[in-house]
């Protein structure tokens, strides 16, 4: 299985594999040991369509060379591109779209008695719940948990909601199951994922919220830290801000997409929020939880993003409110409304923005970690460092995985899954260096 994108697709890839009986199949991790292989594909913006394609000529070179007798393609670009792929890569026998996961199977056996190339593209309305088989591909002590599906938001610039459908959420007695079973697995921290997960509930008309879940999921033995990502500030209520400022095992952290500042490119972008309130909204944040880590991420060059405009959102980033950023070029995508806008922004120009905004976060982000040095931090421990095996290494609680930075740990031993106290002593644009303390130290300190 090779999963691109997104941890939703990551989720997806687990279920998938899941659905295999262990007896008729045995996953292996060496694409040339593999007879069946399944590329998990991302279509959101024009670099995720070509790596996916580039990823499927690369694996299909095993049909030719190697053990593969059978290549499945999943997710998004066939559900975005179904005829084209199959005119334009006969090397696949099954495309798979992301709502008809359930049929894996049902399509291998399929493919095996009549041949030919197989199609399953149907509307997305699959919700996978805690009774879904799942084989987990992340480390033992931390995994995602999809809490839903779709997305209802509309943002012009998006396709997502033609991919994947309107919202579909998980009830909370069903997310509660599966991260009970997981806790009980061994996993100590938990990322809550969806399009929105300020959307949670909002189409099951039973009174579901995400502050409802939280209270739920913090009462699980076991659990150490519970991470909230993809939260559209919109949803950010003064509920889910006090419910994240009382309860320990809400990390404090919050990936809070903003996408721009400028309120004619919100308003274009067709986001329900203006910069009066997005300001409002950080300062709240700010206010009740101090120790906050905050992660959003802009778009540039949005059609019609003039260079006042751009400035105005260079001015916001510098004025030093976030501790990450990511920062992506409009992808003018068919079938979205803003494909369709005038004034669409040079290539070049696009490129120039991504650089001055990373560099002015890049200087905000090594001023936020340089006030770290010196405090006492919640680190876990993942392994040795892919630099040296002479260090370990590992997150602190301001660092989700795949997206942050890492911490570097250069003095205490810990075993791999361990959440240790550490005295952060050195830091850099986007890593920490520290040492491991006596766990009766405070934890953490100013």
């Amino acid at each position: 299985m090779v999963s691109l994108g997104c941890a939703k697709n990551l989720v997806d890839a687990e279920v998938m594999l899941g659905h295999l009986p262990t007896e008729r199949f045995e996953i292996v991790t060496d694409e040339s040991q593999a007879e069946i292989i399944i590329v998990n594909t991302c279509a959101f913006i024009e670099d995720a369509k070509e790596e996916s394609v580039e990823t499927i000529l690369e694996v299909a070179d095993h049909k030719q060379h190697g053990n593969c007798r059978l290549l499945v393609v999943t997710g998004c670009l066939p559900q975005r591109y179904p005829e084209e792929l199959a005119a334009d890569l006969p090397e696949v026998d099954i495309f798979l779209g992301p709502g008809e996961l359930p049929r894996l199977v049902e399509l291998i056996d399929a493919h095996q008695e009549q041949g030919g190339t197989l199609q399953a593209i149907g509307l997305p309305q699959y919700l996978y719940d805690h009774t879904t088989p799942r084989v987990k591909s992340s480390p033992f002590y931390s995994t995602y948990v999809k809490i839903a599906e779709g997305c209802d938001n509309r943002c012009s610039y998006c396709i997502i909601p033609k991919l994947r459908g309107p919202l579909r959420s998980r009830s909370i007695p069903s997310v509660v199951a599966e991260v009970e079973r997981l806790v009980a697995d061994g996993v100590q921290e938990i990322n809550l994922i969806a399009q929105d997960i300020t959307a949670f509930g909002a189409d099951r008309n039973d009174g579901s919220t995400l502050a409802g879940l939280l209270r739920e999921l913090v009462k699980i033995d076991g659990l150490r830290w519970l991470r909230l990502l993809y939260a559209y500030p919109e949803g950010i209520s003064d509920e889910l801000i006090e419910l994240m400022a009382r309860e320990e095992k809400i990390c404090n952290y919050l990936d809070l997409p903003l996408q721009h500042i400028d309120d004619t490119i919100l308003g274009l972008m067709n986001r329900r929020i203006d910069q009066q309130a997005i300001r409002g909204l950080v300062e709240r944040l700010r206010r009740a939880i101090p120790d906050l880590t905050l992660r959003t991420s802009f778009i540039v060059g949005f059609p019609g993003e003039n260079e006042q405009q751009f400035a105005e959102l260079l001015a916001f980033v510098k004025e030093g409110h976030f501790d990450r950023v990511g920062v992506f070029r409009y992808s003018r995508e068919e079938g979205t409304p803003a494909a369709t806008l005038p004034d669409q922004v040079a290539e070049r120009i696009k490129k120039s923005r991504l650089e001055k905004l990373m560099k002015a976060q890049q200087r905000v982000s090594f001023r936020r970690n340089r006030a770290l040095v010196g405090r006492i931090e919640p680190v876990l421990v993942e392994g040795y460092s892919e630099e040296t095996e002479l260090l370990l290494s590992g997150r602190s609680v301001r660092q989700a995985p795949d997206i942050d930075g890492q911490v570097y740990i250069t003095a205490g031993q810990a075993e791999v899954g361990d959440i240790v106290p550490l005295r952060i002593t050195d830091s850099s644009d986007y890593d920490l260096i520290g040492e491991i303390v006596d766990p009766s130290e405070p934890l953490p300190t100013e």
